[in-house]
């Protein structure tokens, strides 16, 4: 394991945890802010998914970030079980929230609106208004 790039207890380790952190707090972010996300129930299984990954990055980045200025690499097996399981776990469900998040989105684009809350139809309005010029051009096109 010494020779791996990103093993537990590297400064690439650090640096992926810290971006792993990042980006969920991101995602988090965007998903609570100004969108009614609690009414679709694969928007809140993201969410808290999100809130799941946060802390266990953020705390998997400390331990790198110790681990990297002691430079003292973690090699003990019961922990790197636990880390390794744990990141299984985690990566299997953030992949199953974002693709019934990204259903659950293309569900709500290709309705036109009818399933949507004003809120959310108001974000996505210059996707729908490219959609339907895209429909209208190609439905011109076929005649």
């Amino acid at each position: 394991m010494d020779g791996l790039p990103g093993s537990v207890g590297t400064s690439a380790s650090f640096s992926l945890r810290l971006g792993q952190t990042m980006f969920s707090s991101a995602s988090l972010l965007f998903m609570s802010l100004g969108v009614e996300f609690y009414s679709y129930t694969a928007f809140c299984y993201l969410v808290t998914i999100m809130g799941l990954v946060i802390p266990w990055s953020f705390t998997l980045a400390l331990v790198d970030g110790y681990s990297v200025l002691v430079k003292c690499p973690i090699r003990q097996p019961g922990i790197l079980l636990i880390i390794v399981v744990g990141d299984w776990v985690l990566s299997t469900l953030t992949l199953a929230a974002a693709c019934s998040t990204a259903s659950v989105v293309d569900l709500l684009l290709n309705t036109h609106g009818s399933f949507c809350p004003p809120k959310l139809c108001s974000r996505s309005k210059v996707h729908l208004e490219c959609n339907e010029s895209h429909a209208q051009l190609h439905s011109s096109c076929q005649r």
